[in-house]
């Protein structure tokens, strides 16, 4: 004779795993959508740079590393790179790369550091390693990237270690994957002049205290008369601003990131300060 109960709860526990089963998999495809621009990626190891930050003498490792995710840069022979290195504004060429938050690392003798990854395009990242001078170039760019990102003043005299491809452990980073339209674009946009003036602005918390819920850039402008001559463009760590005719030009990276979409920003004709108001999403 066989046991109905049995069966009955054998089935019941068969039920309720094809329910949970389905619930899973619901959850992971709506956890994909709700942030299907980006993703998560693991850089492979590439280039490790040694340095120092000069405001406290602490050393720091860049990890330079490499991934097909991150997009590549636009095409740059070797004689545009001396062309544009010997010009007055280099940083008119931008190296798509992902910047990773600091970890905190032991190095050869056993002291304590700092490291950051910083993730470019696998096909350029091997064009540098073919060439010292785009090799250097890239350096640079990620020293100006962590400078301007998390306020840091590091030693150009820095030094790549030839047996060390990267410090610490690399963790995963979460890069976009499609770029998100600007918050508000006044005017059709114009390459800024290499004699554009970087502009006085200030960078605000609010609340002053405890966990900050948003960003406030106050950017003075004199001479702007009309919001129509600017050209506004916030990401997530980054804000660029161009005022036509090549009056001002601001590129900078903060510490926090921030939601572009709902970021909203004010012209005061007054006094002409640009007010840009940016809710924190992480610090």
């Amino acid at each position: 004779m066989t046991d109905s109960s049995l069966l009955n709860s054998e089935l019941e526990l068969q039920e309720q795993e094809e329910l949970y089963q389905q619930l899973l998999l619901q959850t992971m495809g709506t956890m994909q959508a709700e942030n299907p621009d980006s993703k998560l990626i693991r850089p492979q190891p590439g280039t490790c740079v040694k340095t120092v930050n000069e405001k406290d003498q602490q050393k720091v490792f860049i990890n330079i590393c490499q991934s097909t995710s991150v997009p590549p840069p636009p095409e740059l022979s070797r004689d545009e790179l001396v062309e544009l290195l010997q010009s007055d504004d280099p940083s008119g060429y931008r190296v798509p790369m992902s910047l990773g938050e600091p970890h905190t690392e032991t190095d050869n003798s056993s002291q304590g550091c700092t490291a950051y990854d910083v993730v470019i395009n696998q096909e350029f990242f091997q064009k540098c390693q073919k060439d010292p001078l785009f090799q250097q170039f890239v350096i640079m760019v990620s020293v100006e990237g962590l400078e301007n990102k998390y306020n840091l003043e590091l030693s150009r005299d820095w030094k790549v270690l030839k047996n060390r491809k990267f410090l610490g452990s690399l963790s995963e980073q979460n890069i976009r994957t499609k770029s998100r339209p600007v918050i508000q674009e006044l005017q059709p946009q114009e390459t800024a002049a290499v004699n554009a003036r970087r502009p006085e602005f200030t960078l605000l918390v609010e609340p002053p205290a405890g966990n900050p819920e948003y960003l406030i850039a106050e950017i003075k402008l004199p001479g702007v008369t009309s919001s129509r001559s600017l050209v506004l463009d916030v990401g997530e760590d980054r804000l660029v601003l161009t005022a036509r005719p090549s009056l001002f030009h601001l590129d900078i990276f903060h510490p926090l990131l921030v939601d572009q979409e709902t970021s909203v920003a004010q012209y005061n004709n007054s006094t002409q300060i640009l007010t840009v108001t940016m809710p924190v999403v992480s610090s």
